[in-house]
C-alpha cells in the first residue's frame, strides 16, 4: 500500500518486540526503522521477523532524523528516558505511542500533552489493559447496574519478579489496576494512601514509608525500592479500592474485583478460559438474620482479540482521523502519573493521605 503510515519502533526489549510484531502485521503500517542501544537485539529482531533490508536498524535515536517519510514512533524504552525522547519526537513532527508510564513526573506529562496539541500530533500511551476485552466488558456490566450499589474494590498483583532497579513495585505494577478501577467506575480518585516495605534493594525489613524520596515525586528512593506496597484509592462518591502489589511473592495473582449489593465482578487473568466472572448474590433480612439469596455464577462472554493489537490499531486510527484516543490519550496517561506521584508522596510520609484535584482539567 502506498499510503501506509511509516513507523519506527524505539526499543525492542521484552515489550517493544511485541509492538514491533503487531505493527509489522498491520496492513496500514510500514515499519521503516528500529532503534535499540543493543546491537544484538537489532540482529535478533532482524532474524526473528525476517526484516526487509530497507528497514533501518540503528543504535542511535538521532539517526531517525535522516529517515525520509517517517510519520510516527512507538517508544518502549525505560520510563526515565521517555520525556526527552517524546519531546524530541513531537518537535520533529512525529506522532507518538509511548509505553506506560508516560513519564515519571506529572509536570513533564502535561508539557508533552500541550506540545502534542500545539503541533497537532497524536500522543497516546500504551495502557494495554484499557483495551482488554475483559476490561471493556466489565465497564459495560458496572454501568448497567448489575452489581447494585457499589461498595468497595480490591486488587492483587503479585509474582516472583521481575524485580525492577529503576522504579519500585508501586510504579511498576499499580498503574494497571488504577486504570481499570478508573474505567469501571468512570471516576478519578480524590485521595490516595500508600505504605510499603523494602527487602531486596535497600535493607531487610525496612519500612519504605519512612524513606525520604524528596519533593519531586521521584519513582524511587535513594535508600531503597519498595518490594511490597499497599495502596488505597478513595473516589468522589466514597468508594474505596484496596490494591496489594508485590514482586517478592511466589503466589502469582492478577486479580481485581468490585463488590456491590447484588454481587461481585471479578477479573482474574489466571482464569484464561473465562477471565471475567459475575458472581451474583445478596442478603435477605429475616428478623435479625441475613440470609444469602440469588447466588449464582456467570461467566461473561468476551470478544476475541489481543489487547496490544487493539492498542496499535487504535493508534493508527487516531493518526488517520487526526483525533486523540478516547481511551488512552496522553492526558489519560497524565492522570495516572498524577495518581502515582501522589501515592509516592503518601508512601514517603508513612501512609499519610494525599489529596488530588486534577487542576489540569482532564475529564474521564
Amino acid at each position: 500500500m502506498t499510503n501506509q503510515i511509516k513507523i519506527a519502533v524505539i526499543g525492542v526489549g521484552r515489550w517493544g518486540v511485541h509492538l514491533l510484531r503487531n505493527f509489522l502485521a498491520h496492513p496500514q503500517v510500514s515499519v521503516i526503522a528500529v532503534v535499540d542501544p543493543h546491537s544484538e537485539r537489532l540482529a535478533a529482531v532482524k532474524q526473528q521477523f525476517n526484516l526487509d533490508e530497507n528497514v533501518v536498524l540503528t543504535t542511535q535515536w538521532d539517526d531517525l532524523k535522516q529517515v525520509p517519510g517517517l510519520k510516527a514512533v512507538a517508544i518502549a524504552t525505560p520510563a526515565t528516558t521517555h520525556y526527552a525522547l517524546i519531546q524530541d519526537a513531537l518537535q520533529q513532527g512525529y506522532h507518538v505511542l509511548a509505553e506506560k508510564p508516560l513519564t515519571l513526573d506529572p509536570r513533564e506529562c502535561r508539557q508533552l500533552c500541550e506540545l502534542a496539541e500545539q503541533h497537532n500530533l497524536i500522543l497516546m500511551v500504551d495502557h494495554t489493559y484499557l483495551f482488554h476485552p475483559a476490561v471493556e466488558q466489565g465497564q459495560t456490566v458496572v454501568k448497567a447496574g448489575k452489581l447494585g450499589d457499589l461498595r468497595y474494590g480490591y486488587a492483587t498483583r503479585t509474582h516472583l519478579g521481575p524485580v525492577r532497579q529503576d522504579v519500585d513495585a508501586l510504579w511498576d505494577l499499580a498503574i494497571h489496576d488504577i486504570a481499570i478501577f478508573n474505567t469501571w467506575l468512570g471516576q478519578l480518585p480524590v485521595k490516595v494512601q500508600a505504605t510499603g516495605t523494602v527487602w531486596l534493594q535497600g535493607g531487610v525489613g525496612k519500612d519504605a514509608g519512612k524513606e525520604d524520596i524528596g519533593t519531586n515525586f521521584s519513582a524511587s528512593s535513594s535508600q531503597g525500592l519498595a518490594d511490597l506496597v499497599w495502596l488505597t484509592l478513595t473516589y468522589p462518591d466514597g468508594f474505596q479500592a484496596y490494591i496489594h502489589l508485590c514482586w517478592l511473592n511466589s503466589d502469582k495473582q492478577r486479580r481485581l474485583g468490585i463488590v456491590g449489593s447484588l454481587g461481585s465482578l471479578i477479573f482474574d487473568e489466571m482464569w484464561r478460559s473465562s477471565p471475567l466472572t459475575l458472581i451474583h448474590g445478596e442478603f435477605e433480612q429475616q428478623g435479625n438474620q441475613f440470609i444469602p439469596i440469588n447466588q449464582k455464577q456467570e461467566m461473561v462472554e468476551l470478544e476475541p482479540g489481543e489487547p496490544l493489537q487493539r492498542v496499535c490499531s487504535s493508534f493508527v486510527v487516531s493518526i488517520l482521523n487526526n483525533t486523540p484516543s478516547e481511551i488512552s490519550s496522553g492526558w489519560v496517561g497524565t492522570q495516572l502519573v498524577e495518581i502515582l506521584a501522589a501515592s509516592t508522596l503518601s508512601l514517603s510520609q508513612g501512609g499519610k493521605p494525599v489529596f488530588l484535584n486534577y487542576s489540569f482539567g482532564v475529564k474521564i
